[in-house]
């Protein structure tokens, strides 16, 4: 089932998100829901405070980036599709680069981000398998932004004070509904028409 995804606003977005266990209700459903909410709305990654939930839980799926990489710019993105829960960043590595993102909470705002090239994770997969990674360029950087988003942290809160303001007039019409996007979502400050 696809679900709307929250948009810019909601406290849902900025608070910091709990561990669950396996017995977390219906989890494997939510996965796939969060599977087929983030195919939907085309994108790489979602978290799940962008549809709601306080909890630590993201799904990535790079296959995007490795079908439009004719320069083979992006090697890592090729089949990586990963469950990622309770997951915890242990190191981050390198000389930051810089890389234009999105966010499907914020639709249509682009802008470009500084970050680590390499991270090391540990999380738990959807069999609760745990597992450590090393990731690479762009799928390090799919996770660091999902990741952000368990913290209570979006892509812009990384933009310079003058960006963010800049920004501010067109994330209030996001957050009341004053958008367009080709999936649902959920606007916190929409007025309600009588």
């Amino acid at each position: 089932m696809i679900l709307p995804v929250v948009a810019y606003g909601d406290p849902v977005l900025k608070q910091e998100c709990n561990d669950i266990d396996q017995d977390y209700p219906k989890l494997k459903e939510l996965i796939e829901n969060m599977f087929e909410t983030m195919y939907g709305a085309a994108g790489v990654g979602l978290a799940a405070p962008q549809i709601g939930k306080g909890i630590r839980l993201f799904i990535v799926d790079a296959a995007p980036f490795a079908e439009d990489d004719e320069d083979n710019e992006y090697p890592e993105a090729k089949a990586f599709k990963r469950v990622f829960i309770n997951p915890e960043i242990t190191e981050e590595k390198g000389d930051e680069w810089g890389f234009e993102e999105g966010c499907l909470s914020i639709p249509n705002i682009r802008e470009e981000v500084f970050r680590q090239p390499e991270v090391c994770i540990e999380y738990y997969d959807e069999t609760f398998k745990l597992r450590k990674e090393k990731l690479n360029g762009i799928a390090a950087r799919i996770v660091q932004h999902e990741y952000d988003h368990i913290e209570g942290v979006l892509f812009t809160d990384h933009l310079s004070a003058l960006k963010r303001k800049l920004l501010k007039r067109k994330l209030a019409e996001i957050s009341k509904g004053n958008t367009s996007t080709k999936y649902r979502m959920r606007f916190p400050n929409l007025k309600k028409k009588r």
